[in-house]
């Protein structure tokens, strides 16, 4: 039998009730945010989906896609953060485990893996497998790359990848997994393109999960939430069918999308 392959993708994922009303190194966002706001020249969308204004929230980076501001992404200096002790149960994290029904010859890439807090949970799920564990930091990657030594997991494999490219085997992922990193992308039309081309055709599948935008009892802020509506309409951009949204986790969406076999 064939080894199926999952991906887990995240950039430095973020996650959790802490994540977001005040994420590790985001105290000078602000700052930033003025700044950009000062030097960036307004521009209509263009035919990609990406517009540059003036930030309407101090923690975005200047840039809309589909309507959408894109979030600063989490500095590496918060990777104490993503391994803190209540994470799994704020999170529901067997709960979304359980949700993705692996099998044990999946190949699992976690993109925005940051220090490997899914990805080696997801290694024993995968037993006959591999885990693709992906970041944009080499700060990340090397963190993650220290705990594989200590934990022995050797199914799980370390990439850097790019804000255009997860650096994954064309055609060949049953799953990719995006945890509350997706709103940070800023290039997700081609991180998106990457990652469709990445999955297998007329059955790979992508699951995104990102903190409830329709909820405001929901205490993240605004930038770091998205909508059903928002995360469909960007998927769908790229390609993906949309197969359902599951509503078991505590306070995050769970999408399903799909590439089509054509």
């Amino acid at each position: 039998m064939k080894n199926a392959v999952v991906l887990w993708v995240g950039l430095g994922a973020l996650a959790g009730a802490a994540a977001c009303t005040q994420l590790p190194m985001e105290s000078n966002v602000a700052s930033r945010a003025s700044l950009q706001a000062t030097t960036i020249t307004a521009r209509p969308p263009d035919s990609a989906g990406y517009e540059d204004r003036p930030p309407r929230d101090p923690n975005g980076i200047g840039r809309y896609y589909q309507g959408r501001q894109i979030a600063h992404v989490m500095g590496h200096e918060g990777a104490g953060w993503l391994e803190r002790d209540d994470r799994s149960q704020e999170e529901g994290t067997e709960t979304l485990l359980h949700e993705l029904h692996l099998k044990p010859t999946d190949v699992v890439a976690d993109i925005g893996a940051g220090t490997g807090f899914f990805s080696f949970r997801l290694a024993p799920l995968v037993p006959r497998g591999k885990v693709l564990a992906v970041d944009i930091q080499p700060e990340m990657i090397a963190e993650l790359t220290q705990r594989q030594l200590k934990n022995g997991l050797r199914n799980v494999e370390p990439i850097l990848g790019t804000t255009t490219d997860p650096h994954l085997p064309a055609g060949k992922v049953d799953v990719v997994l995006i945890v509350d990193a997706y709103h940070e992308f800023d290039r997700p039309r081609e991180m998106g393109a990457a990652i469709r081309g990445a999955l297998r055709p007329g059955t790979g599948r992508l699951a995104l999960v990102e903190y409830r935008a329709e909820d405001p009892a929901v205490p993240i802020k605004p930038i770091h939430k998205m909508t059903v509506a928002q995360a469909r309409k960007e998927m769908e951009a790229i390609g993906l069918e949309f197969v359902e949204v599951r509503e078991t986790l505590p306070q995050q969406h769970l999408l399903l999308f799909r590439r089509p076999a054509k």
